[in-house]
């Protein structure tokens, strides 16, 4: 009987962290499910589990191969509905993100605005949210939006969500991005959400990084800071 109480008194105590805990992490968040305030608070559990299983952390690299299909052709649908033209990327690096609202990694909308600020001027992310994973952006654009503003503070272009995987309804950008024929090496497909892809500033696809590596990892900040 004592001991059972001193199993209850711990299991009470746990969950008490756990809460306070949560709500200190979410206490500016606006507007989130339960379930979003509890993946915000463990995201950093998450990752460190990520790393030390090593698990998505795929990291592919091309430092040559030019792609048949220009980049700077393409075009998207901001979640506004107005036209992304992509010409007017030219002489910027690009990060292309798969997003989702209710995901693990959700919380990688804040490292994404950070590295976007860290190399204003140099560096465009843009976000494509996609349902495409366990139903993990069931949102749509509007709600995607004020989502992504309120809670993360993003300031990145924001597309209308669409479909990331191979597909005949495969979103054109991730078409391109993981079609060789267009890219001219990479076939690989997202993973997961927040999965990234980067181009550099001559319209080449030079990195793909599983969603098990953050936004703001050594790799990363070296691919973007590379001439």
């Amino acid at each position: 009987m004592k001991q059972l109480q001193q199993i209850t008194k711990a299991i009470v105590v746990c969950i008490t962290i756990i809460t306070v805990y949560t709500v200190y992490v979410n206490k500016n968040s606006s507007n989130m499910t339960t379930r979003q305030k509890l993946l915000k608070a463990f995201y950093p559990a998450l990752m460190w589990i990520t790393k030390i299983a090593g698990s998505n952390t795929v990291n592919l690299k091309n430092e040559s191969i030019q792609p048949p299909i220009s980049f700077y052709s393409l075009q998207s649908t901001l979640s506004d509905g107005s036209t992304f033209d992509f010409a007017g990327l030219k002489g910027k690096k690009v990060m292309l993100v798969n997003t989702a609202s209710d995901c693990g990694y959700t919380d990688q909308y804040a490292e994404l605005e950070k590295l976007s600020q860290q190399y204003k001027g140099q560096l465009t992310i843009l976000a494509f949210p996609a349902n495409d994973f366990k139903d993990q952006e069931k949102g749509n654009d509007a709600t995607i939006a004020s989502f992504c503003k309120k809670n993360y503070g993003v300031t990145f272009p924001i597309m209308a969500k669409s479909s990331v995987i191979k597909s005949a309804n495969q979103n054109t950008i991730f078409n391109w991005l993981t079609n060789s024929g267009s890219n001219g090496w990479n076939n690989k497909v997202p993973f997961w959400n927040f999965s990234k892809y980067l181009v550099n500033e001559k319209g080449m696809l030079v990195n793909y990084f599983d969603p098990g590596i953050s936004p703001l990892a050594k790799e990363v900040i070296n691919a973007v800071a590379r001439n």
